[in-house]
């Protein structure tokens, strides 16, 4: 069976630990407006829908809408200045992207982060290892919806039968499913693996080594 050609990848919890930096600037948001603050293992699992059900999520039961939307506009600017201040690859992942490069497969990720964000993030560390970059867009459905999976697949060269896509939590898995791709969960992010089982994974990789073995020797069990 061939090699896959192209590889998508979902971004925090998969190719990037954003944990800390997600949690402070949830609760420098929360801070600013009054509220009680989230714990880094809260936001853990709040994370993955975007910013705004992130926000939803974090609030307390019953505020306001408005105030809400401050407690996102909030996100948003602090976020932006700390990109990068506790992020950074899981250990054995830009060797395992430039191994797959080298093979000569497509490179892509779909997030629903923000895109500016996902743009300054893969500029920082995926820079020559990533041949595009999908995030929150308007006029996009966010993940689990298919929409950016396509995209990136367009962006790509188009659907040719052999895409595969890699993410760590239950949003990844029933995005892969709604997109018709063969998917494989790592256990290594934001989301327990019996979480992943739960939402209805069944091939796993534990570490970006196995992952790269997964990719390039069993993909012909994944049809």
């Amino acid at each position: 069976m061939p090699l896959p050609s192209t590889v998508l990848f979902d971004l925090d919890g998969t190719l990037l630990n954003t944990l800390g930096d997600l949690a402070w600037a949830t609760n420098e948001a929360l801070r600013q407006q009054g509220l009680p603050g989230r714990t880094q293992e809260e936001v853990r699992a709040m994370v993955g829908n975007g910013v705004r059900r992130l926000i939803a999520r974090a609030v307390p039961e019953g505020t306001p809408e408005a105030v809400q939307q401050a407690v996102y506009e909030g996100f948003l600017a602090a976020y932006h200045g700390h990109l990068q201040v506790q992020t950074a690859p899981y250990p054995g992942i830009l060797p395992m992207l430039a191994h797959l490069k080298a093979r000569g497969m497509r490179i892509g990720i779909v997030s629903n982060k923000i895109q500016s964000a996902v743009d300054g993030l893969s500029a920082a560390f995926f820079t020559g290892l990533v041949d595009c970059a999908i995030g929150e867009r308007a006029n996009v459905a966010k993940k689990p919806a298919p929409d950016s999976v396509y995209l990136a697949l367009e962006a790509l060269g188009g659907m040719d039968g052999k895409a595969v896509y890699i993410g760590d939590s239950d949003v990844d898995v029933q995005t892969a499913k709604n997109a018709g791709l063969p998917m494989i969960a790592v256990t290594w992010g934001f989301r327990s693996r019996l979480q992943l089982e739960q939402a209805g994974a069944t091939r796993f990789a534990d570490t970006p080594d196995a992952l790269e073995h997964m990719l390039v020797s069993q993909m012909g069990g994944m049809a």
